[in-house]
């Protein structure tokens, strides 16, 4: 049996990471995080934010709700508040629906 690497998995993420990663201002990140009580980042001794693959995942929810949805903050938090579970299965799917068109798309311009 050949051997096989490990792919290496980071536990934290800068806020620029996480920035770059949905296409916004590391200020607009550091705005939810204050509105929003999901997104709770470690900070280490020199203050810097640490996300996790958790925080990560609150950040797209509201950036579905927010940017894609065209959801106001107090509308987002409302949602995220009453149908959390709702929301995240939604967003889940549509996902999962969004890499399907892609994976089809793909097998059609290879034909």
């Amino acid at each position: 049996m050949p051997y096989k690497e490990k792919t290496i998995e980071k536990k934290y993420y800068t806020i620029g990471e996480v920035a770059e990663q949905f296409d916004v201002a590391t200020s607009l990140i550091r705005f939810w995080e204050g509105e929003f009580d999901i997104i709770k980042p470690k900070k280490n001794r020199k203050g810097n934010r640490q996300f996790t693959k958790e925080d990560i995942e609150n950040v797209k929810l509201i950036y579905h709700l927010v940017k894609e949805k065209g959801f106001t903050l107090q509308g987002a938090k409302d949602m995220l508040k009453n149908d959390s579970n709702e929301v995240r299965d939604k967003m889940e799917m549509l996902d999962s629906l969004r890499n399907i068109r892609n994976f089809l798309t793909e097998i059609k311009e290879n034909i």
